[in-house]
């Protein structure tokens, strides 16, 4: 009976690595150099953990492989059940392992910002923003983890011009990055006087939010900072102080914005977040010397480039064209429950780069 997870986490290739990054730790000069020494550490203790990980079930396997030998050997209907019972353990913690190896990327347990863009078509693909704004809030509330709206701009009649949501708790971005690229919705609009079937697009960006172990310098000089009223639906709402913030960087052309808060100082806090998590992105675009998630997800928002379609009418069906996962329960869905499409990309994601390659497969919609 052998682990069928064994070659999948590539333990061998974890101890030859952890092996090492020990030998560098032993270096008579290894802590001349703090910082670079505290990589090293850090890279070490996290294929220590998987390493430990793994060999912990492997010897779970093992306990239940000597069960089922001793049951066979006794035809004892005690020690057959109490086989069995192992057997579903080794099965849940396989599962444990399988599904925390789906979330071991360099930036998986950071925190995620969530910016969302309405396409072309007005107040339809406004309205369409608007219901993935809540459709991931509904999501973070059932998930437990925290969120705080960074920017929220109304459109003119209706739904969303722009949001962006900061989302907190351990691997937000981990789970999270399977949602970006572009939604399409399909359904009577409402605001259609003659009930016509509308097709309407937004797009969904997620980033990880850097903490202070990454380093993103910015001068001064390279920043143009603006100040300006916030928007709002009128009344008691409308700022009347000049709190909203826009920086734009201006050598790479970066622009964010922040005006939820009602304090000048805090809105410029949360615009560098933004910032810096945008600049942190494009690091590891330059670093990789390839297309990161964010730039794959650069396409038009429009026909043909989504990954995912949402059906109201003629029928009700959600597919994601990347992995084939379908719920034919839309209101679910929109009421936040998006574990199996990211489970199944997250999956897809990790076995096609063990193939050796990172592509989708590219699924159409019939209607």
């Amino acid at each position: 009976m052998c682990l069928p997870c064994g070659t999948v986490f590539e333990v061998a290739k974890l101890e030859k690595e952890a092996a090492q990054f020990e030998a560098q730790s032993q270096a008579p000069n290894f802590w001349n150099d703090n910082e670079k020494a505290q990589v090293v550490m850090r890279e070490l203790a996290q294929r220590r953990v998987w390493i430990e990980a793994w060999r912990k079930v492997d010897r779970r396997r093992e306990d239940t492989a000597v069960m089922l030998d001793l049951a066979e050997e006794a035809r004892d209907e005690g020690a057959f059940a109490d086989a069995e019972k192992d057997l579903a353990g080794l099965e849940a913690a396989v599962n444990d392992l399988e599904s925390r190896s789906m979330l071991s990327g360099p930036d998986d347990e950071r925190n995620a910002i969530i910016t969302i863009h309405p396409g072309a078509g007005g107040t339809e693909s406004q309205d369409w923003a608007q219901m993935l704004f809540r459709m991931y809030m509904r999501w973070i509330e059932r998930n437990g983890f925290e969120s705080q709206i960074i920017d929220l701009q109304a459109g003119e009649e209706a739904g969303l011009k722009d949001a962006t949501i900061e989302v907190r708790g351990k691997n937000a971005y981990g789970y999270l990055k399977a949602e970006a690229g572009v939604h399409r919705l399909v359904r009577i609009s409402p605001f259609d006087a003659n009930k016509r079937r509308h097709t309407s697009f937004a797009s969904v960006f997620v980033l990880p939010e850097i903490d202070d172990n990454v380093t993103i310098k910015i001068e001064e000089k390279d920043l143009r900072i603006d100040t300006y009223r916030a928007s709002g639906a009128g009344g008691q709402h409308v700022n009347k102080t000049s709190s909203a913030v826009r920086l734009t960087h201006v050598p790479t052309g970066i622009v964010v914005q922040c005006q939820n808060e009602r304090s000048q100082l805090r809105n410029r806090d949360l615009a560098m977040k933004l910032l810096m998590a945008k600049l942190y992105q494009r690091k590891l675009d330059e670093e990789k010397a390839k297309l990161s998630d964010l730039e794959k997800n650069k396409k038009d928002i429009a026909w043909g480039s989504q990954i995912r379609s949402y059906v109201f009418q003629p029928y009700t069906l959600v597919k994601d064209h990347r992995t084939g996962v379908v719920e034919r329960n839309v209101q679910v869905v929109m009421d936040g429950e998006l574990e199996e499409f990211i489970k199944a990309y997250l999956m897809g994601k990790r076995y096609n780069k063990k193939a050796g390659t990172e592509a989708d497969v590219d699924l159409d919609i019939e209607e």
